[in-house]
């Protein structure tokens, strides 16, 4: 299966192995694009594991994971990446996610914010 992120790679060979072992995302837009990914899998756990834990939303992992499979998902698409780099603390990615729900096709445009905890890049939130 190709990998849902557009990276016309196998899944196994690309945002798979983040989610079997998200150090394997090495820059910001690669946990980005797992995140996409996983959002497309309706894969919960990873989503909670790549959130930043000040920022995660455990509480709603159950409503994240039931709208996520509830839509069809259509396509990522990177606009902009600042900073994120392997040797990077912080950086952001702005995004399109575009998806088809409620017979209309909606996007959500988004400038993420990914910062390293405990050596690993996690998503903080809606960067400022």
């Amino acid at each position: 299966m190709d990998c849902p992120c557009g990276s016309h790679k196998p899944y196994a060979d690309c945002c798979g192995k983040a989610h079997k072992d998200i150090s394997t995302a090495t820059t910001a837009e690669q946990l980005m694009r797992s995140r996409y990914s996983a959002f497309v899998l309706g894969n919960g756990n990873y989503l909670m594991d790549s959130h930043h834990s000040s920022t995660r939303p455990v509480k709603e992992k159950k409503a994240i994971e039931a709208w996520a499979k509830s839509v069809s998902w259509i396509r990522l698409e990177v606009l902009d990446r600042e900073k994120g780099e392997i040797n990077d603390q912080n950086g952001t990615v702005t995004f399109n996610a575009y998806f088809f729900e409620n017979g209309k096709v909606a996007v959500i445009h988004e400038k993420s914010e990914f910062v390293k905890e405990k050596g690993l890049w996690m998503y903080l939130g809606l960067a400022k």
